[in-house]
């Protein structure tokens, strides 16, 4: 995300969105009341003798949309913002969707909170991040996926056609499974980092057919073995925070770790508080040193005041994604919990 200009005065503030992740940050954003512009896409406004079928051609226009609700779609690589037309050429107080995606421009004018100008200030940050694609793999299958900011995001399962060891095998078979596998990285952009996880010998062999087949992106793989593959061997990973630092740097990384900690904190009656009551009798008295949110409580300000007081206190907020692992864990924990500095009775 690159933020063009801010204009403190009215609370407005123009940027230009850049990537799946950028479009993930605005969906944490824009909330109902906001006053949202964009350029999009609608039909001019009918002559009054015009017929039904003649309605005219849709054209570019620039229109504010006063917000009423907003849909994140990852597989789309949109955000979509409902609304009705508050400034414009035409059609005012009529609906209007506007479909925001990568490459576009937009503004948002609305009262900021330190939370969500924090938000604004990360989705700058992450924009100097590589993404980090993750094979894990095994002599069956492959699934591949990206860290994203708001979580993994599968981008496909390739099966080997074969089952055992096929490695014993002719070797153009498992070239064939290979190049699926290359095939569905390199279709998905710049990969960033990749590192290759799983059992046994077959993450040894993609990584030596990738360093010959395309050393750009495959040169600076990591190898990590788990005890499983599939989606599985990703989650088990991030979980235990092991084997790299790329994996331990990223967002979900931390989340997942964060989360991880809470839970062996209640497992061994530690450090801990969960739930609205526990969390906010903690912050109370000062002792949280770092506090989980999910992302649905945050963007719709569920527990704001705690936040708020939370970080008057110098307590870490880590807001995590409902889209994760993690993010469903807290929520059953009642959507917020917290490390503590000390216990409290």
């Amino acid at each position: 995300m690159r933020i063009k200009h801010k204009d403190y005065s009215t609370g407005e503030i123009s940027l230009k969105v850049q990537s799946l992740d950028d479009l993930w940050h605005l969906y944490n954003i824009v909330e109902t009341g906001d006053l949202v512009f964009a350029l999009t896409a609608r039909r001019e406004e009918a002559r009054a003798d015009a017929i039904r079928s003649d309605r005219g051609e849709k054209k570019k226009m620039r229109l504010g949309i006063r917000v009423e609700k907003t849909e994140f779609h990852e597989f789309a690589n949109w955000l979509r913002i409902h609304g009705t037309i508050e400034e414009g050429p035409q059609d005012i107080s009529a609906y209007h969707t506007l479909n925001i995606t990568i490459d576009e421009d937009m503004s948002i004018r609305k009262t900021w909170t330190k939370h969500q100008l924090d938000i604004l200030q990360q989705a700058e940050k992450c924009t100097e991040r590589p993404l980090i694609t993750i094979i894990a793999i095994d002599d069956e299958e492959a699934a591949i996926a990206q860290l994203r900011e708001y979580g993994v995001k599968k981008l496909g399962t390739i099966q080997s056609g074969r089952s055992g060891k096929f490695y014993s095998q002719k070797a153009e078979k498992s070239d064939d499974y290979f190049d699926e596998i290359i095939q569905v990285i390199t279709s998905a952009g710049e990969p960033g980092p990749i590192i290759i996880i799983g059992p046994g010998f077959a993450k040894e062999a993609i990584s030596t057919y990738g360093r010959q087949k395309n050393p750009k992106i495959f040169e600076e793989s990591q190898l990590i073995s788990s005890g499983q593959s599939g989606m599985e061997a990703i989650q088990e990973i991030l979980k235990k925070g092991i084997g790299s630092k790329t994996l331990e740097d990223s967002r979900v990384g931390m989340e997942t770790r964060l989360v991880e900690q809470l839970l062996a904190e209640i497992g061994k009656d530690g450090l801990f508080a969960y739930g609205k009551a526990e969390v906010s009798g903690a912050v109370d008295a000062g002792a949280v040193d770092i506090l989980l949110v999910t992302s649905t409580a945050a963007r719709t300000r569920k527990f704001e005041a705690i936040m708020e007081k939370a970080g008057e206190s110098n307590a870490k907020i880590v807001v995590v994604s409902e889209h994760n692992d993690a993010g469903k864990k807290l929520e059953a924990l009642g959507e917020i919990g917290a490390i503590l500095r000390y216990k409290i009775s």
